[in-house]
């Protein structure tokens, strides 16, 4: 494994970190600054939205530049936006120093995946974007029990100089064990923002971004409110609330891991095995919430098939987009965040509707295999369209793994 990974990785941690740690110390943050639960809520709202401004706008305006500097650019604005969280006296202040480090969010796994497949060899490059996404699905894992706990032992701006510790790790990382980005030759075009929305043309391209909207929003439409499920229909107690988070958590790691290494072999299998799969896995969770056993199983099940998804969506979006990949990467960053945003609404219209804490988890499944039949169109006329696309690509793989076998067992 390329040692870039891992930077990329660490990089991808502390972005992940600061964005779900707020969860655990929302309560704190509200009774410092005096304002209501629900103000105190857009410290997680506005990092949300400016993540989705940020994947596209920010990265189009760098989409010129070498991808190596902008990412060491990137996290010095993670840094500075988490040293203003620290210091903020003001409620105005902390929710600005969200929006300042969520800015560079998208741009950074926009820009990262690209440059993270850069790193490694064509039959390989899921797997690394799996390897840089994994910090994400370890913030998820360590990010609320790892605020709450730095918040109840030393304040909750301990949390952001830590996390801001961690962006300086990552930036020295990138700086020492990123290679410099490659010339542009006749393989790879110089960068231009004319190319890069020139691969918004390709149909594949959005009907990638679709699945990605729809599978993300099944998913999270179904967690925003899985804690009221496990106290309300599940019987948990709200104590053991954490550590079911942490087994989601867990699956969220193994999924994405199988996902990128699946995906190396079948982008579009993959995609169609595990959408498909989350749907059986949702119904089930919301057929079997009374049953603890069963809801823990699912719970790791749901993050373990959701999650899988994500290297291969990824990696979906830059092979279409072909050689311009940068901008649609960013853009299927943004697509995550507004599924994320979609599956929270629809679920909680479903609770005000009166349909009770399992309602979400339905709708989720029901969004879900919209995404599954958007997969299925895609793959139909992708295969339809290019055939010779996937022989091409599938010579390619029998070529790498037959001319790398020792690098393929690793």
């Amino acid at each position: 494994m390329p040692l870039g990974l891992l930077a990329l990785a660490i990089g991808a941690f502390g972005i992940g970190l600061t964005e779900f740690v707020i969860m655990g110390l929302l309560p704190d943050l509200a009774a410092d600054y005096g304002v209501t639960e629900a103000a105190a809520g857009w410290f997680i709202s506005g990092y949300a939205l400016a993540v989705a401004v940020g994947a596209i706008g920010l990265t189009a305006a760098v989409t010129r530049l070498p991808r190596k500097p902008v990412l060491m650019g990137l996290l010095g604005l993670f840094i500075a936006g988490n040293a203003i969280s620290a210091l903020a006296p003001t409620y105005e202040a902390m929710l600005a120093g969200r929006i300042v480090a969520a800015l560079c969010h998208g741009a950074f796994f926009g820009i990262g995946a690209v440059l993270a497949a850069d790193l490694v060899a064509p039959a390989k490059r899921a797997g690394a974007i799996a390897i840089m996404f994994t910090g994400l699905t370890a913030a998820n894992v360590l990010g609320v029990p790892f605020g709450t706990f730095l918040g109840q032992q030393y304040g909750w701006r301990s949390t952001f100089w830590v996390i801001s510790a961690i962006g300086v790790v990552a930036l020295v990382g990138i700086a020492v064990l990123v290679p410099g980005t490659r010339a542009a030759g006749a393989e790879e075009p110089a960068p231009s923002l004319r190319r890069e929305l020139g691969a918004f043309r390709s149909g594949q391209v959005w009907l990638s971004l679709t699945v990605t909207v729809l599978g993300f929003g099944g998913m999270f439409g179904a967690f925003t409110y899985i804690a009221y499920t496990l106290t309300e229909v599940s019987g948990f107690a709200a104590t053991d609330v954490p550590w079911l988070l942490v087994l989601f958590g867990a699956g969220l790691v193994v999924g994405n891991w199988i996902g990128g290494r699946l995906a190396d072999r079948s982008i579009d299998g993959t995609l169609l095995g595990f959408i498909g799969t989350l749907v059986v896995v949702l119904a089930l969770l919301g057929w079997l919430a009374a049953s603890p056993v069963a809801v823990i199983v699912l719970l790791v099940l749901m993050g373990g098939f959701g999650f899988g998804t994500v290297p291969a969506l990824q990696s979906r979006v830059m092979r279409y987009a072909d050689q311009a990949p940068t901008l649609a990467s960013g853009a299927n960053i943004a697509a995550f965040n507004v599924g994320n945003a979609l599956g929270a609404f629809a679920g909680g219209l479903a609770i005000s509707a009166g349909f009770g804490y399992t309602s979400p988890i339905w709708v989720g499944a029901i969004i879900t295999a919209a995404a599954l039949v958007v997969m299925v169109v895609a793959w139909a006329t992708a295969r339809a369209g290019a055939p010779h696309v996937e022989r091409a690509d599938a010579a390619a793989r029998v070529t790498t793994a037959t001319g790398s076998v020792a690098a393929s067992a690793a």
